[in-house]
């Protein structure tokens, strides 16, 4: 049962490093973005963050942010648009995108805190923004790659004029996965929602 499996992730491997990469320039493009702020806009997010470090420190360890389904929500809104985009060739490219707008948002929102607290920034962001994102972002670049491969697949039907009966089973390997990926994004919802705003609290009396 595991061969086909193996044999699969093999095949896949190289879009694996692809879509990887790709989210990878957008951590470093993000990034890179922090220096290209005017003067005003990086005075605009100082004082963001500091009201928003006055606000968890008063809160202390009850600090809790968001509730669990606007976390969950916004990490299945995602994956639910990489599934959408890869039922269709047009949707290639919205998969790219998304992935590589992913690692700019997290790039951009490290870079801020390192460019502002420096290494309390840094520390703020390990508590913060790491780690949830170490399942996040795996969760969302499988899906990626699953989208992708769906995709092509139907690329490689139109070109041998194959009949729709042999996307049927690729269409629920890719849903299932997709919807294990789900699961998982809820699961981390949860230690989001209610741990991550206690790490927070731990660490924001170093900064303010």
């Amino acid at each position: 049962m595991l061969q086909p499996f193996r044999h699969s992730l093999k095949d896949q491997t190289p879009l694996y490093i692809f879509v990887a990469v790709l989210f990878l320039m957008g951590v470093v493009f993000g990034a890179l973005m922090v220096n290209a702020l005017t003067l005003e806009q990086q005075q605009d997010i100082s004082r963001y963050l500091g009201n928003f470090f006055v606000s968890v420190n008063e809160g202390g360890g009850e600090f809790e942010g968001h509730s669990f389904w606007e976390v969950a929500g916004l990490h299945l809104k995602w994956l639910g648009l990489i599934w959408l985009l890869g039922l269709s060739v047009i949707g290639l490219p919205g998969i790219l995108i998304l992935d590589f707008l992913k690692g700019v948002l997290i790039g951009f929102a490290v870079g801020c805190l390192v460019g502002q607290f420096t290494w309390k920034g840094l520390l703020f962001a390990l508590v913060s923004i790491a780690p949830h994102n170490m399942i996040v972002i795996p969760a969302l670049l499988i899906t990626s790659v699953a989208a992708v491969g769906f995709s092509l697949g139907i690329i490689r039907n139109r070109v041998l004029m194959n009949t729709t009966r042999n996307v049927a089973r690729p269409f629920l390997s890719y849903t299932g996965l997709t919807l294990a990926m789900a699961g998982v994004l809820l699961a981390v919802s949860s230690f989001e929602t209610w741990v991550t705003p206690v790490m927070m609290g731990w660490v924001t009396p170093l900064i303010t």
